[in-house]
């Protein structure tokens, strides 16, 4: 019997990285997670520390390999996943010059404006022409995606951005550390909205939209097709993680599309849902379109035929993480999550009347509103803390059926069973009132909190021809199948009449008190 072929695969999220050594059949046999802090700041500046990613991965690497006694030589491809809509300024190294400009830093938002903005909502007509039609979405106004982090590098931060050879996203960071190639894909960089995607298999940025956002093209990277090799493993990079030097690097992916592997969801039309630090809803599907007026559109996917739906919700399962720690913490710190979980536990459906409101960063599917802020409604003196959490997950949860609206509209489908992937999938009561709420079935995947990670591996595994699509869908097992219970309809029904009429009577107060941050 041969020996069981391994990916280093690594899942940097917004909390950290993840790195594990996962078999070909998407099988865990050692992984970590190390936390990494966001740093936040003035003007809407958010931003980490990519130098201290490799470091973290290196040591793991070696770390993995000595416990879980893998050989190196079985390790046959590396393949990188991350958060994404964040911009890495580095020299011709790969060493960062500064740090990571993350998704939700909104310094850029003004450059934007300068260069596309107008009457046209918000946008000059003929730019978000030039975008619609090319891209698919013009970049948002407010500057939290690489368009916005490219821009600010090419107007007010343009000390940052004079330093630096390479604009990279932070999984194709990472692929350089390994590798030393500056290399993208149309699918790593969508969310700058510089390709023209009429052609999925699309392998150059358009010069028309480089040139509309202002943006020093040499300073872009070489763009490969999805599911290519980057490079191999260099001597250095083996140094410090123990790999063997020649060591293939596959093409990282975003994790929109390593969650689509991850899930099992594969097939056009097949929906996963995630809650993670952000949550969003997407299937893969065969046609480029666009739907502005509710923050959905479709990106290059994980095939060479097929897009992505994309969308996403600024604050999913950080909600009960910031409830816990800001709102609930005590002398002696804050509740764990099954704490908190266990006192929802104890509250019936509609947690009393409390309604949450989930937009602690604003929204953006599907109303895009940099100044919508979350918040409890209808609490009494009867309140108690139980209620409190329970509103949480069920707000989230009415968050996401009002992303299901405008997500089932866009692609003319109903999205029926869903999976659901992340770290809030990891509770059945919060999978329970996600199909309460939704009123969909709902497939909780095994390990839904390493569906990322165990997506990017069998991806990889597909770049080296050890697995094909098919076969890596089929390996992704359902853990459990919760379906939507009766009783509760009308209650959710409507709580989610109460939720949407909510943000249509806050909306003024929230552009009122949060406009002027808007800089």
């Amino acid at each position: 019997m041969g020996a069981v072929a391994y990916v280093l695969a690594i899942d940097l999220g917004t909390g950290g990285p993840k790195v594990g050594f996962i078999s070909t059949a998407g099988v865990a046999k050692w992984q970590t997670h190390v936390p990494v802090a966001t740093t936040f700041g003035p003007h809407g500046q958010a931003t980490q520390d990519a130098r201290s990613w490799w470091q973290i991965v290196a040591q793991a690497s070696r770390q993995g390999l000595s416990e879980a006694g893998i050989n190196p030589r079985d390790v046959v491809a590396v393949g990188v996943t991350s958060q994404w809509a964040s911009i890495i300024p580095v020299d011709a190294n790969g060493e960062p010059v500064d740090e990571c400009i993350m998704w939700m830093d909104r310094r850029g938002g003004s450059d934007v404006r300068k260069r596309i903005g107008g009457m046209a909502a918000g946008y000059a007509p003929q730019a978000a022409a030039a975008f619609l039609r090319r891209a698919g979405a013009p970049p948002s106004l407010g500057g939290d995606d690489t368009a916005g982090h490219l821009a600010y590098l090419s107007g007010r931060g343009k000390e940052i951005g004079d330093r630096a050879r390479w604009f990279l996203e932070p999984m194709d960071y990472l692929s350089m550390r390994f590798t030393g190639e500056a290399v993208a894909t149309s699918a790593s960089m969508c969310a700058s909205w510089l390709f023209d995607t009429r052609d999925p298999n699309v392998t150059a940025f358009d010069a028309t939209l480089v040139k509309r956002l202002g943006v020093d093209g040499a300073k872009l990277p070489r763009i490969v097709a999805v599911g290519s090799r980057v490079g191999t493993v260099t001597d250095l990079a083996g140094l410090a993680t123990g790999l063997v030097p020649g060591t293939p690097v596959v093409t990282g992916l975003p994790d929109l599309h390593s969650a689509c592997v991850g899930s099992g969801a594969v097939e056009d039309f097949q929906a996963h849902l995630a809650i993670s630090t952000t949550s969003w809803l997407s299937c893969p599907v065969g046609k480029k379109k666009t739907d502005i007026a509710h923050s959905i559109a479709t990106v290059t996917g994980i095939t060479k035929d097929r897009y992505l739906v994309v969308n996403n919700q600024d604050s999913g399962g950080r909600c009960l993480d910031w409830l816990g720690q800001h709102l609930l913490s005590g002398n002696e710190g804050a509740p764990s999550i099954p704490e908190l979980l266990a006192l929802a536990e104890t509250v019936p459906a509609g947690a009393g009347g409390v309604q949450f409101t989930p937009w602690l960063a604003g929204e953006r599917t599907p109303i895009s509103d940099r100044h919508a802020r979350g918040g409890f409604n209808n609490v009494g003196l009867e309140t108690s803390r139980h209620h409190l959490v329970r509103a949480t997950l069920e707000g989230v949860a009415l968050n996401s059926r009002w992303l299901l609206q405008s997500a089932e509209k866009f692609t003319n489908h109903r999205f029926d069973a869903i999976r659901l992937i992340g770290g809030g999938a990891q509770s059945p009561l919060w999978c329970q009132i996600m199909a309460d709420v939704m009123d969909r079935t709902i497939e909780q995947v095994e390990d839904p909190r390493n569906a990322n990670l165990r997506g990017m591996a069998l991806f990889a595994a597909m770049a080296v021809s050890e697995t094909d699509l098919a076969t890596s869908a089929a390996k992704v097992t359902v853990a459990q199948t919760f379906t939507p219970k009766r009783e509760h309809r009308g209650i959710y029904d409507d709580a989610f009449g109460r939720f949407t009429a909510t943000y249509a009577a806050q909306k003024k107060i929230f552009r009122n008190f949060n406009a002027h941050r808007s800089e």
